[in-house]
């Protein structure tokens, strides 16, 4: 399918020409900087962490203002994480919520966003289903086997990245094959009935690199309903979740100016879960007591050209694509039940990008896209919503500075225009300024930009007139402003503590409003706000021991209702330590502290309740018997503390695994 440049993308393009020479005058006026594109003298021999999602294009942390979070393979190695919900429990500005053990629905809110304003990037692929009603991505069926890094970007993001990225942005990135051929296998068992295979071969040869990587993952009794929920006459059956996931990242250089890649991911879920009975109604609702089963297929493809034709001039010209399928069945051994439905969500992009460094210190990005967006949607049950379908598109241009204006002071800006086609223009920026101190290295950082939320396919064009759901095609899109400011400051060479203070405002939120005749649609009506501080302290105590604490203060409020808004707990902590203590042996630990917050019951009939929040303590330990084999092992809620989260759904307790790894040299 092809697509002839619209007047939107030609205004975009014109956007993004304009803006980029705008900022090469004054760049190209400035030669001072640092050796390398965002660098300091000496910055390039250092192992300083780097960040993609910050710029879109590797940059050290040090070198922007905005607040990122980086977890790479070693550390989700070194932890055990399987998931990318446990991964990003310790993440500082971040709550995860999960409805119970593996496979149950997860959220994630940034920085007291909502859940549906975290844009979820997979290489570069927007991973978010069309076919959900508020656009959440979730977070239950990623696995972390094939990962290579987690990138969390906090803060409204829209400037560079477009649609969703309001409180943030969450890129995943596999691995890359490098060096010989090397083929790793691991096996894993334990508490719930888990049994974990992965595999992987990966390497490169004259210019063609690859990486395959296949797994499985299994828990097969996870409890999730609270025991004081379940009635005297229920049958409380566990969690079964079964997820097959196999991905492949290919490459080959054709010259020594142009490269190809292509991705490729494929994720095969089945979750079997108990649901609630609500037939007898006015009667109690019966928690847990009907067994259902959801089914997802998720495809991600990317396919890419990179063509570098100067020194310093480096393009990117790709397609994307998703496909993510859902099937629920409810009352599974029910032979009179209902028929299963199913949601389709596909996306198509065509993205061009750019990057030209224009000196020492001094670089321009900019690029254009154009998104399809479709959802097939088929409930075929007598009162079902029959067959539903839906489509909408986006066009947008987008163009970035970084520069060096002087010694020490790195400041990165960004613009983009979107022209949707349902509801028209979107401008978006972000701004983030970064400045080391002389004498003191204390480095002072900042950012202030705005970020933006499409309305979905289901809120503008879906009417179910059996449920009185009314589509609303009129809808704008969220909208916020948000700046954060804070400081780092290096304590010997040792010892690094900073802080960060962030407020953000959010309007136009879609919200439900009830008509005459049992009858509702989605308005833009909401307004709310939220603000706090994020503060860490990290400590290298020994070559082979090292910590770090983070401490996130987050308060919101509905400004409509002037209510806290629901899960997001006003204190969060956590504290990570890995030690080494002899060659091949590594011990890490890591302790998740969530401060009470206000949720509804399971079944929200209790709109507002205090949830007490909880604490965990993880364990892990990692010994290398060779250079090919490897035994590990792991503690999950090494207390055993009973908790729910969100309040309804049971945290997995006290759980024990272990298992070997093994591959070539």
């Amino acid at each position: 399918m092809s697509y002839s440049i619209s007047p939107a993308l030609r205004r975009a393009l014109s956007s993004c020409v304009a803006f980029t020479l705008l900022g090469v005058l004054p760049a190209l006026a400035q030669q001072t900087g640092a050796p390398l594109a965002n660098t300091r003298p000496g910055m390039a021999e250092s192992l300083e962490e780097i960040s993609v999602s910050a710029t879109g294009v590797p940059t050290p942390v040090s070198q922007t203002g905005s607040s990122v979070t980086v977890l790479t393979a070693e550390t989700l190695e070194a932890q055990q994480r399987r998931t990318v919900p446990d991964a990003l429990q310790q993440v500082p500005g971040l709550n995860v919520v999960q409805t119970g053990g593996p496979g149950g629905q997860a959220s994630v809110f940034i920085r007291g966003a909502n859940s549906n304003h975290t844009k979820v990037l997979i290489d570069g692929i927007d991973a978010s289903d069309p076919s959900n009603a508020n656009g959440s991505f979730d977070f239950a069926h990623m696995l972390t086997d094939d990962l290579s890094r987690i990138e969390v970007l906090r803060g409204p993001q829209s400037g560079l990245y477009g649609a969703d990225a309001i409180g943030g942005v969450v890129s995943l990135t596999t691995k890359r094959g490098e060096g010989p051929t090397k083929i790793s296998t691991r096996i894993e068992g334990g508490s719930y009935g888990t049994f974990n295979q992965s595999g992987r071969i990966s390497g490169s040869q004259d210019g063609f690199d690859y990486s395959v990587s296949i797994a499985h993952f299994r828990a097969a009794a996870t409890p999730v309903t609270p025991l004081d929920l379940v009635p005297a006459s229920g049958l409380r059956r566990p969690n079964y979740y079964d997820n097959d996931t196999i991905s492949a990242k290919l490459g080959y250089q054709v010259t020594d100016e142009f490269r190809i890649n292509s991705i490729t991911r494929f994720t095969n879920a089945t979750l079997r879960f108990n649901t609630d009975d609500y037939s007898l109604f006015p009667a109690p609702v019966q928690f847990g007591t009907i067994r259902s089963e959801q089914g997802n297929q998720q495809i991600y493809s990317r396919n890419e050209a990179e063509w570098t034709p100067i020194a310093g001039f480096h393009n990117v010209f790709a397609i994307n694509y998703s496909n993510l399928f859902n099937r629920n069945q409810s009352d599974i051994y029910n032979p009179l039940a209902l028929i299963p439905n199913t949601n389709i969500g596909e996306r198509l992009r065509y993205e061009y990008r750019g990057d030209y460094l224009l000196s020492p210190g001094n670089l321009i990005l900019f690029g254009a896209q154009r998104d399809e967006e479709r959802l097939s949607n088929s409930d075929p049950n007598p009162f079902g919503t029959g067959d539903l379908k839906a489509r909408n598109g986006n066009t947008a241009g987008y163009v970035e500075a970084q520069l060096t204006p002087f010694e020490r002071a790195a400041i990165v800006a960004n613009l983009r225009h979107d022209e949707n086609d349902a509801f028209g223009p979107a401008t978006t920026f972000r701004v983030a300024p970064s400045y080391v101190l002389p004498f003191s290295e204390t480095r002072l950082k900042g950012s202030v930009g705005s970020g933006f939320k499409t309305p979905t396919l289901y809120q503008l064009y879906v009417n179910i007139p059996s449920f009185g759901q009314i589509a609303n095609p009129n809808l704008k899109p969220e909208e916020s402003l948000g700046y954060d400011a804070g400081f780092e400051q290096p304590i010997g060479e040792r010892v690094l503590v900073g802080a960060t203070y962030f407020h953000n405002d959010y309007k136009n939120l879609i919200q439900t409003e009830f008509l005459p005749g049992f009858q509702y649609r989605w308005v833009n009506i909401g307004k709310a706000e939220s603000y706090g501080a994020e503060a860490f302290a990290s400590v290298k105590f020994t070559e082979t021991l090292s910590g770090r604490i983070d401490y996130t203060n987050t308060v919101t409020k509905d400004e409509v209702s002037n209510l806290e808004l629901l899960r997001r707990p006003r204190h969060k902590g956590s504290a990570t330590a890995l030690w080494t203590p002899m060659p091949g042996l590594t011990l890490s630990g890591t302790l998740v502290v969530i401060g009470p917050f206000v949720d509804g019951n399971r079944d929200f009939s209790v709109p507002r309740l205090k949830n007490p929040g909880f604490t965990t303590v993880n364990l892990a330990v990692n010994y290398d018997i060779s250079d090919t084999v490897s035994l590990f092992g792991r503690i999950d809620n090494l207390f055993d503390r009973r908790y729910e989260n969100p309040t309804g759904f049971l945290g997995p307790g006290l759980a024990v695994y272990g298992g070997v790894r093994v591959s070539t040299f």
